[in-house]
């Protein structure tokens, strides 16, 4: 049977026909009473609270281009529900305001690492780490997102923890393996400091397209960067 939490009115977010107003979701029926006084709650209809996976994937692509588009503080949600072609209904469905959707979305970031790389040698594995993650940053929607969100970070401490969260997880659980490998054929002193070596790895590239967002790397940066890393991390 075809669920009615977002298919009655033949729109993605079910917003007509289910009694909602204004984006939020709509008053509960009131208790019938049957003879004899019993109060007695009307039922559900089946599969109302059934959340339609597709609906959910595109309100999360439309906060990304509203983010991109006009920046955290003018982002809306009429905006996103626009975008993403459903009702107000549909986001407040699964988030109760533009900071929980940004928070949920920021938070997601950090479990989308790729594998740590395996190369066989330190300063293998770092190029090809920077080759990814420069793509990454430098992609046109990171670009417009990450520095908005970090200005954001410094007004709103909920924005500030779930953007550091997801980018300190994300990213050192990609470092720790490779120092981990290199240390293991001894390229990287056991003894060496794990945070600095994560700061080491890091710190540039971050440098160069999130802080000084420069348009485009010079010719050879990500080979030389890598080079010398590996050294540093080999005197440690």
């Amino acid at each position: 049977m075809t669920s009615r939490a977002e298919a009655d009115s033949g729109r993605p977010d079910g917003s007509a026909g289910n009694g909602a107003t204004d984006g939020k979701p709509a008053t509960p029926p009131r208790p019938s009473r049957p003879a004899g006084g019993q109060t007695r709650r009307r039922r559900a209809p089946a599969g109302a609270a059934v959340l339609r996976p597709e609906v959910t994937e595109a309100i999360r692509a439309a906060v990304f281009e509203e983010l991109a588009a006009v920046g955290y503080a003018r982002m809306s949600i009429e905006g996103i529900a626009r975008r993403a072609g459903v009702g107000k209904t549909a986001v407040y469905r699964r988030w109760r305001s533009k900071l929980h959707l940004v928070l949920d979305l920021v938070s997601a970031l950090a479990v989308q690492g790729m594998p740590a790389p395996d190369t066989g040698s330190l300063e293998a594995d770092l190029r090809l780490l920077y080759e990814v993650t420069s793509r990454a940053l430098r992609h046109p929607v990171a670009g417009q997102i990450l520095p908005d969100l970090q200005a954001e970070a410094a007004r709103n401490p909920e924005i500030a923890e779930a953007l550091q969260k997801a980018l300190r997880e994300g990213q050192q659980s990609v470092t720790r393996g490779i120092v981990a490998a290199a240390t293991a054929r001894g390229e990287i002193r056991a003894s060496a400091d794990e945070g600095l070596a994560l700061d080491l790895i890091s710190g540039p590239l971050y440098w160069r397209a999130v802080v000084a967002r420069e348009p485009k790397l010079p010719k050879g940066y990500l080979a030389g960067l890598a080079r010398a890393t590996a050294g540093a991390l080999g005197a440690l």
